[in-house]
């Protein structure tokens, strides 16, 4: 036999043997979850019927492992349609508000992203799909290395973590296209606003209590204007609390 012939008969085997194992089911357990039917049945449950259709947007969503970014004690709770606690006062956004706040913020590549509150990388994997690079903030040393390794481990190489006060961004890397505030607030810092570029979008959701309102901001000629995008809910962010005014 040739070697070409050879070759062919590899292959071809190689194609049945596969073939063989796409048409019997997958056992699943608790013990080894089938996370890729979770992360499909999340963005068919959570992400297109709340109107988020952009393909860049569905593509991220099925393609990155949320449970990799999680708590190891919350991956079975990784793929729900909730706010995932890490930290006290702290959590993962759940997939619908996410989704919703990147459609509208209409990140293209070119574009360079802040991601304030990025807590283990989710949002930013799912962001670097779509962006050119990503400054993901967390204010926890061991968080952002923990962040940095899943990264990494991944092959999201466009995600830079930086450890800082949510509060403060990171004016070295910027002044940036887009912005994204991954919690609740009742106002937007200015050190924060000053790092969105001229003509950049940031993403922001303000709570009142119990309630918040999802708004994409546009700055043009220094000044920010808002419009409201859609409902959800987080807790308020340590740095973005109310400013009280005292009266003289």
């Amino acid at each position: 036999m040739q070697m070409q012939e050879i070759v062919i008969a590899v292959i071809a085997a190689g194609k049945a043997l596969w073939q063989d194992r796409v048409n019997v089911p997958e056992l699943t357990s608790l013990d080894m979850p089938d996370y890729a039917l979770r992360r499909t049945f999340m963005v068919d449950t959570q992400v297109r019927p709340s109107d988020v259709t952009k393909f860049p947007i569905i593509d991220a969503m099925l393609s990155v492992p949320r449970e990799v970014y999680v708590p190891r004690e919350k991956r079975e709770a990784a793929y729900v349609g909730e706010n995932i606690e890490f930290a006290p006062g702290r959590v993962i956004l759940e997939p619908r508000t996410l989704a919703k706040m990147l459609d509208g913020l209409a990140i293209s590549g070119g574009e360079l992203v802040l991601d304030i509150g990025a807590g283990y990388g989710y949002s930013a994997a799912v962001i670097a799909r779509m962006a050119e690079a990503v400054i993901a903030v967390e204010d926890d040393g061991d968080r952002v290395a923990e962040a940095q390794g899943a990264l990494t481990e991944q092959g999201a190489d466009g995600v830079i973590m930086h450890e800082a006060p949510l509060n403060e961004g990171a004016p070295e890397h910027g002044p940036y296209d887009v912005i994204v505030i991954e919690g609740g607030i009742a106002d937007v810092p200015p050190a924060i606003a000053d790092q969105l570029k001229e003509g950049g979008r940031i993403a922001a959701l303000f709570m009142d209590g119990a309630l918040g309102t999802v708004r994409i901001g546009y700055k043009q000629h220094g000044v920010i204007t808002w419009r409201f995008s859609f409902n959800a809910s987080a807790p308020v962010l340590p740095g973005y609390e109310k400013t009280t005014e005292f009266a003289l």
